[in-house]
């Protein structure tokens, strides 16, 4: 399959070291999130990324890709999801948060989350820090401050 197509492709996001690219697509017959190599030119299966009938929008990659933030819908509000593609999993980030929220970006070494959120009645820009223990994503020999 190859990169551009007769489907309907949006929001494009890409990573920091400009070789992976996240975007929605509904080249399976629903709204899902498509991750594609663009050295191998080649679309990346990333089990447990898309699940069930979960609408997921506005992506948002890490330095290598490793980390990918994305809004899902959970119990029918927006929630911030995280997908690490080295363990394969999804965690949700915004369990507790019961406020409205949209375009969820994360920082190239993937500890910080911003996004908008409508918790003072308008749309405000907050930053989630996942915490000094994560794992970062760095590139081979890149020096930790």
């Amino acid at each position: 399959m190859s990169l551009n197509s007769r489907y309907n492709d949006q929001e494009p996001a890409i990573s920091g070291d400009g070789r992976i690219l996240a975007f929605i697509t509904n080249r399976n017959g629903i709204s899902q999130i498509a991750v594609y190599n663009l050295r191998l030119k080649r679309f990346i299966e990333l089990p447990g990324l898309n699940q069930g009938n979960q609408i997921a929008e506005s992506p948002s990659l890490s330095r290598t890709g490793r980390y990918l933030v994305y809004l899902v819908s959970d119990r029918g509000r927006p929630a911030i999801a995280l997908y690490d593609r080295a363990i394969s999993k999804v965690n949700i980030l915004t369990t507790s948060y019961r406020n409205w929220i949209r375009n969820p970006k994360i920082s190239p070494d993937g500890r910080y989350v911003v996004f908008e959120t409508s918790r003072r009645g308008q749309w405000d820009i907050e930053v989630l820090d996942r915490g000094p223990d994560i794992e970062l994503d760095v590139a081979d020999g890149t020096p930790l401050f």
